[in-house]
């Protein structure tokens, strides 16, 4: 029954027979056929019949959901067996909001210092992407914002407070020591997709400076925003880790937005469970045991005062 599972769940991801078929190393007719059995055992119809994948029936989609249940509490079992005989092993899915993604070498470092039978996959999710992915048992944890949309289900352990900086041209602003976000919404701005949450939370602090805006140019990559404020016309509202990557530029100045002075914490999620999963249990006591919070701080000051960041 496992493996007609691990079949539905495939194809429910590549949403496409001949994909799902190649995910599992199987032949097309061994998928087709085991779902066609997992319908016989259930004695209903899981898939939408035509002659490509349409989707699922509404009993399919129960099932799916069962199937991710049952294959999530399996992975547990075994991540629990396997650290009572030999440690934990196996594999650390986490998925990470791309504001976060520089500092997450802090978070990954003592883990796998630790813990080196375990391979860890870090994939770049939005907000939205990791509440359904620790739903729907497709990650282990989520490295997002915690107080900013509302989260459901979780268990919460701090890392950092983002703060937000105008990255602009410093000829345009010469002598100052901050911004106002109505000033900067008065500049030609790059900023982040509306499907990432920063450009939510970037779009509520102009909000409540009273002004709206409407950015000339929009992007979903983080370093695609300092290329296009070094390179073209535009100035952007971006988190102080982004800056902890790029080098100095002296014809660049970080400015921190105030008015309001708004911070937002980040930090790590995982289904509330009982029991946790045994890997991401091991995880937030790493990140809580090593302090992670007061040294993504410290290293965050330190480095933005060498790049030449104002404010810091």
């Amino acid at each position: 029954m496992f493996r007609k599972y691990i079949y539905l769940m495939a194809l429910a991801r590549e949403r496409h027979f001949g994909r799902a078929a190649a995910a599992c190393n199987v032949s097309q007719p061994t998928l087709s056929n085991a779902i066609r059995q997992l319908e016989a055992d259930l004695q209903v119809p899981i898939v939408e019949r035509g002659q490509k994948f349409q989707g699922f029936t509404p009993e399919g989609l129960k099932v799916l959901e069962h199937a991710r249940r049952i294959l999530a509490e399996r992975d547990s079992l075994l991540q629990d067996l396997g650290a009572l005989q030999q440690g934990i092993s196996g594999t650390l899915r986490l998925g990470v909001i791309p504001t976060a993604l520089p500092a997450i070498g802090h978070v990954i470092g003592p883990f796998a210092e630790r813990y080196p039978d375990v391979r860890i996959s870090v994939v770049s999710l939005s907000s939205r992407e990791i509440q359904r992915g620790l739903d729907e048992f497709e990650i282990d944890v989520g490295v997002t914002y915690l107080d900013n949309e509302p989260l459901s289900h979780v268990r919460m352990v701090p890392l950092y407070s983002e703060r937000y900086f105008l990255l602009t041209r410093r000829r345009d602003w010469d002598g100052r020591s901050g911004v106002s976000w109505a000033e900067a919404a008065q500049v030609p701005l790059c900023l982040l997709t509306p499907d990432m949450q920063n450009r939510r939370i970037a779009e509520g602090a102009f909000r409540m400076a009273g002004c709206t805006v409407t950015p000339t140019l929009e992007t979903n990559s983080l370093m695609n925003l300092f290329v296009n404020v070094r390179h073209g016309r535009w100035s952007s509202v971006v988190p102080g880790q982004l800056l902890t990557l790029t080098p100095a530029d002296e014809g660049l100045v970080a400015l921190p937005l105030i008015t309001p002075d708004i911070t937002y914490v980040v930090g790590l999620v995982y289904a509330d469970r009982d029991p946790p999963l045994p890997m991401a249990k091991a995880l937030a006591a790493s990140a809580t045991e090593n302090k992670l919070s007061t040294r993504i701080a410290e290293y965050t000051r330190n480095r933005l005062r060498t790049t030449g960041v104002i404010g810091f």
